[in-house]
């Protein structure tokens, strides 16, 4: 019995893992969305899906924004929309910024490493094809 318990983790370990390594770096791909100037929370999540492969529900981006604006590294304000209705526009503050940098070197750093032993493992899988 316990065996079977190991073997149905082992299958449902890749989806967590994968839900884990997305979720650690959706609050960068957030604020990275916003460096070039503000967005309402749809443009944001309509970003993050076509330029991350990061597909979120509305219910999951805004407490993410709702807690950077209370950290100060985002601000938000209501702008009345020409058709339809008002929309909070997000945008980053001078420490979001800094932040967003800070997290950037570190991604960047941490990335190049773990690509760097991943080669092998990639070179390999393709001469097996």
């Amino acid at each position: 019995m316990m065996r079977l318990r190991i073997r149905a983790a082992e299958q449902d370990a890749p989806d967590r893992w994968e839900a884990q390594l997305r979720k650690g770096a959706l609050e960068m791909a957030a604020l990275a969305t916003l460096w070039d100037g503000r967005m309402y929370g749809l443009e944001i999540i309509r970003r993050l899906e076509s330029q991350s492969q990061l597909a979120l529900a509305e219910g999951t981006i805004y407490p993410i924004l709702n807690r950077l604006k209370a950290e100060g590294m985002v601000t938000s304000e209501w702008v009345e929309a020409e058709a339809g209705h008002p929309r909070k526009y997000y945008a980053l503050t001078k420490p979001g910024r800094n932040r967003l940098r800070q997290m950037a070197e570190a991604w960047t750093g941490f990335s190049a490493g773990v690509n760097s032993l991943l080669e092998p493992v990639l070179a390999k899988q393709e001469r097996a094809k």
